[in-house]
């Protein structure tokens, strides 16, 4: 099985172009109906990491739909391997527990590394054993910095199982 990586949407993928570089907006009609802009370098990260053997994720506590997520990222020709609204994370995730869970679980999506730009996500990552890489300011060194974090992910997670045997 491949490593998982997921994304959170808003303020990570999805950014303001007044503080962040981002792609070029999509062509009349699709820039009508797809408002938010992507972070630059996005698409060709999670091609990158696809090719590298990673199934790419977005894992995000907004409510836009599954099928609105997967057509803006076919626009910029990236298909994603899975995808988590809010609506999917309240009915598997939290479902009818009593106990708050976080608003991101990804180990119950066998995720390995998860990229947010909120805190509460780092300290719930530490608190509930999941790994977590926190971004959120404009960085032209992202892309490099995920890279580096998930292979040193992955090497510790084939260590690991090299362990079990």
């Amino acid at each position: 099985m491949n490593m998982r990586v997921s994304f959170d949407l808003d303020e990570v993928l999805f950014v303001n172009p007044n503080t962040h570089k981002t792609e070029p907006d999509l062509t009349f009609p699709f820039n009508k109906f797809f408002k938010e802009r992507l972070r630059f370098g996005a698409p060709d990260l999670i091609r990158k990491l696809q090719e590298q053997g990673f199934d790419v994720w977005i894992y995000t506590s907004s409510f836009r739909s599954e099928r609105y997520i997967r057509t803006l990222f076919r626009m910029y020709h990236v298909k994603l391997n899975g995808v988590v609204n809010g609506t999917r994370h309240l009915k598997e995730v939290q479902g009818k527990r009593k106990e708050i869970l976080p608003q991101k679980m990804p180990t119950k999506y066998r995720i390995s590394l998860h990229i947010d730009d909120e805190s509460v996500i780092v300290t719930a990552g530490k608190a509930y054993g999941f790994n977590v890489y926190q971004l959120n300011a404009q960085d032209d060194s992202w892309e490099e910095k995920i890279l580096e974090r998930v292979h040193k992910i992955r090497k510790k997670e084939r260590q690991d199982l090299l362990e079990d045997e």
